[in-house]
């Protein structure tokens, strides 16, 4: 039986990962409403290489000077391979200080994570990384 089990998961991995990097296009797209991110302003601060997917270091940051004119409003984070796309959603304002967040997340497996913020002026700003997980989190057992 586990043999059939391991062979339907070779069978439907390409399957699956399009599904999974299809709900994080979703999951951002509601987020965006329409919107195009720009490149850049966006810094995450990840390791390119992590043992374990359990608790992975993570922080994200936005170039802003935080004023009352010119500030971040959020900071939305998604991830393309875990079963819940959104990392999480951050709200800021000028009081603040600086447009800057850190924790510690799980990835179910190497992947890219996306960080999109969104400026007072109404302008998104996009940012990604890389990270290559060798033992993944957030799996289910069979």
């Amino acid at each position: 039986m586990k043999r059939r089990v391991f062979v339907l998961s070779l069978a439907l991995a390409p399957w699956m990962k399009s599904a999974c990097a299809d709900a994080m296009h979703d999951a951002m797209s509601a987020v965006l409403e329409g919107a195009t991110p720009r490149e850049g302003r966006v810094k995450i601060e990840l390791p390119p290489l992590v043992e374990n997917g359990n608790a992975v270091p993570f922080s994200v940051s936005v170039e802003s000077p935080m004023t009352e004119r010119d500030h971040v409003r959020s900071i939305h984070v998604f991830n393309e391979k875990n079963p819940q796309p959104n990392i999480g959603d951050f709200f800021l304002g000028p009081r603040a200080g600086r447009a800057s967040v850190a924790t510690r997340i799980r990835l179910a497996d190497s992947q890219t994570v996306v960080a999109l913020a969104q400026m007072s002026d109404g302008t998104w700003w996009s940012g990604s990384a890389n990270v290559i997980v060798t033992i993944a989190a957030c799996t289910e057992t069979v």
